[in-house]
């Protein structure tokens, strides 16, 4: 009886041991991917959906989604990058598409290529065109910021406007509607924040051009986009359609209390004016103006981010993979984030979802997604460089001499200060 007793308990023991050396192979076996980001009502909310969605095919792998202020991933990133330490950087990190070019050129090697990997024709040409380097391709494209004019049509219609007369606007076209909206309901038709460059992104952009030229040289003087974009705003500074304000919350509120008529911003915001429930069925869509310039489209963006691998990553082929199978190839995906988080990613392929082609009851029935997801594939590509914060600041000065000053000096002064500021 003694044996028999000694002999179950060194097969079980043998069992136990076995179990464990399984497990611990397991456990060796599995893979973290670390994750970077900022907006957890966003960017990490939608990289949740993508992990999620990956590890039920993939139960071997983990990921760790890390949320940060996007000014705590930028100086984290960039103490990472410059210290060397493998180990102080993420394996994927989130990168606003205004920096990615100075990532890439500013720390060679180290983020990883993903030519041959992704395929990038099946992505907005301009969003590819920003993490291009060299002729290798990095990052995965994520979000756009493609522009729209969001406008109250009751206010539009009560000064004798229809929905079909903000298609194919001018900038002269709008600010007469601007004019004949305030004599009528009193409301201004814009609110116009002086420290904020971003209407003059939308409109260089939609002429092709930037604050560089396509091989990264600053592009100030004797660029014709610019011009007219400083021309346009100071056409509506001087006509008096556009309400002050002051910083991104006073700004948000000019359009949400309904002071203004209409904004002109990136999709992005779309989830701030439906939360004004108030407000269903006054709203619509339209392109934005076009640009008085040869070249221009009614087609733009502001604003964006894309993903990025870290070559120093113990997990890289596994994180390009990751990114690959949801961001890539993933079309209900972007149906579940369009529907939950109002993301328009920069998938073409997407388009074709049953949530792109929804109306939206909000906009009174507009198809509103399948209008930007159009203009999306318009959105003239453009190099982004590595100083357009700093030119954006040295815009940003000019803006409030519009009113009275000459658009040419103040060219002059953006480029003066930008030479100054990019040495």
């Amino acid at each position: 009886m003694l044996s028999f007793e000694r002999a179950s308990w060194k097969s079980a023991l043998a069992a136990t041991v076995f179990a464990g050396t399984l497990l611990t192979a397991a456990m060796a076996e599995a893979k973290t991917i670390t994750v970077w980001c900022w907006d957890p009502n966003f960017n990490v909310a939608i990289m949740k959906e993508a992990g999620d969605r990956y590890t039920k095919v993939h139960p071997d792998v983990t990921i760790s989604i890390v949320d940060f202020s996007k000014s705590d991933v930028e100086q984290k990133l960039q103490a990472g990058l410059s210290s060397g330490v493998a180990d102080s950087v993420p394996d994927i990190v989130l990168i606003e598409d205004y920096g990615a070019q100075k990532y890439l050129q500013s720390f060679p090697g180290a983020f990883m290529p993903l030519s041959g990997i992704v395929d990038y024709k099946a992505f907005a040409p301009y969003k590819v065109e920003l993490m291009t380097l060299d002729g290798k391709v990095y990052g995965m494209p994520f979000d756009t910021g493609v522009a729209g004019l969001y406008y109250r049509k009751d206010y539009l219609e009560a000064a004798g406007y229809k929905p079909a007369d903000m298609q194919n606007l001018t900038w002269d076209k709008y600010i007469e509607i601007g004019k004949a909206v305030e004599a009528k309901t009193g409301k201004k038709m814009i609110g116009f924040d002086f420290s904020d460059g971003a209407l003059t992104r939308v409109l260089i952009q939609s002429a092709g051009k930037w604050y560089f030229t396509k091989d990264g040289k600053l592009d100030i003087e004797g660029n014709a986009a610019l011009k007219a974009a400083l021309e346009a705003q100071q056409k509506m500074i001087q006509a008096g359609i556009y309400k002050p304000a002051t910083g991104w919350n006073d700004w948000v509120a000019k359009f949400t209390s309904g002071d203004v008529a209409s904004v002109i911003t990136g999709v992005w915001i779309t989830g701030t004016i439906k939360a004004q429930k108030d407000q269903a069925g006054k709203w619509g869509v339209a392109p934005i103006p076009l640009l008085n310039v040869p070249g221009a489209v009614a087609a733009s963006n502001l604003g964006g981010s894309s993903w990025y691998v870290l070559n120093a990553s113990k997990v890289k082929t596994e994180a390009a993979d990751f990114l690959n199978a949801i961001y890539a190839k993933d079309l209900d995906f972007y149906q579940t984030i369009l529907q939950d988080r109002g993301a328009v990613g920069s998938l073409l392929a997407a388009r074709a979802g049953k949530a792109y082609d929804a109306p939206d009851a909000f906009f009174g029935g507009e198809k509103i997604w399948q209008n930007f997801t159009t203009w999306l594939a318009q959105v003239p590509s453009v190099n982004y460089g590595i100083f357009t914060n700093e030119v954006d600041a040295a815009v940003a000065v000019q803006l409030p001499k519009l009113g009275k000053g000459s658009v040419d000096d103040a060219i002059k002064a953006i480029a003066a200060q930008a030479k100054t500021q990019i040495q």
